[in-house]
């Protein structure tokens, strides 16, 4: 029997709408905007249509929008000072500094400049130290991890004291994944490239998140019989069959996969729409915050 495909566009769309209807709301009662600020260095393709993505859904929802993109030898001061700028517009209540950055600027140095009442990605120290701990809630969770969360909350998968698997141990992924899990009460093991008996390890796993960045590496016999499957991959391919000479895939095998597991999410199309909704929530919450609104 084939596997239960996660539809994370539907779930995306459903929740937008929601996200479109409070922002009016918000904007009724204050008079005032949402806005999110990012902050784009270099000219890497993927972040580069992320960002186009990202400005799409703020119109769709109601959310002011600004992107600044500096070429990927800007020094790292001027970056920094576009943050700081950001961080002392009263327009903008959410700041995104979009990863990865040039070799050449402090990853820690720039996503600690952020204003910690206006960090929508979740990847200041402070916020990622309050998700590590016991009885401690961030201001704000990393949008990708948050957004498999809600896909997980979605398909009715019961985490607690389920073995989930995370392939990856990314800042931006893997990590803050985990930490969320443990918080729903998995029991959590974190694969990386030094894992030994990488395969079997997978093979235990009643919940996986592939988040390794290696296309189709999952293959469905890695996968244990009715698992649920959370595919964040995004990678490229060679198809010359395709009009653009490539197609996206994830991080597993899906024709393989899809007919071992018992809910999986297909690429593109599943985390994808998730990470952006995630974000617009986060912007309107830290809006909410700006005025004094419980959230």
């Amino acid at each position: 029997m084939s596997a239960q495909i996660l539809n994370g566009q539907d779930i995306a769309d459903r929740l937008q709408a929601q996200i479109a209807h409070e922002v009016e709301a918000f904007k009724g009662r204050y008079g005032i905007v949402p806005g999110l600020g990012v902050v784009m260095a270099g000219d890497n393709p993927a972040s580069a249509q992320y960002v186009r993505m990202k400005r799409k859904a703020c119109e769709k929802v109601g959310i002011h929008s600004v992107t600044h993109l500096v070429n990927s030898s800007t020094p790292q001061d001027e970056v920094l000072s576009l943050v700081r700028a950001l961080n002392d517009d009263p327009l903008i209540h959410g700041v995104l500094v979009q990863l990865p950055l040039p070799a050449h600027i402090d990853e820690v140095a720039v996503l600690s400049a952020v204003g910690l009442e206006k960090d929508v990605d979740g990847f200041h120290p402070l916020n990622i130290g309050a998700l590590a701990m016991k009885g401690r809630e961030p201001s704000f969770v990393p949008a990708t991890p948050s957004g498999c969360m809600v896909l997980l909350r979605e398909a009715g998968v019961e985490l607690d004291g389920a073995n989930a698997v995370i392939l990856g141990r990314s800042n931006i992924v893997g990590l803050p994944m985990t930490l969320l899990l443990m918080k729903a009460n998995a029991t959590v093991t974190v694969c990386h490239s030094r894992t030994r008996g990488l395969a079997d390890v997978v093979r235990r796993a009643d919940v996986l998140i592939a988040a390794v960045g290696r296309a189709e590496m999952v293959r469905g016999d890695w996968i244990k019989h009715g698992a649920v499957v959370i595919d964040v991959g995004t990678n490229k391919v060679d198809d010359p069959s395709s009009d653009k000479g490539y197609k996206i895939v994830g991080d597993v095998h899906f024709p393989s996969a899809v007919e071992v597991a018992s809910v999986i999410t297909k690429v593109p199309g599943g985390v994808g729409p998730m990470t952006i909704t995630m974000l617009l929530s986060n912007t309107l919450k830290a809006a909410r915050q700006h005025v004094g609104e419980k959230v």
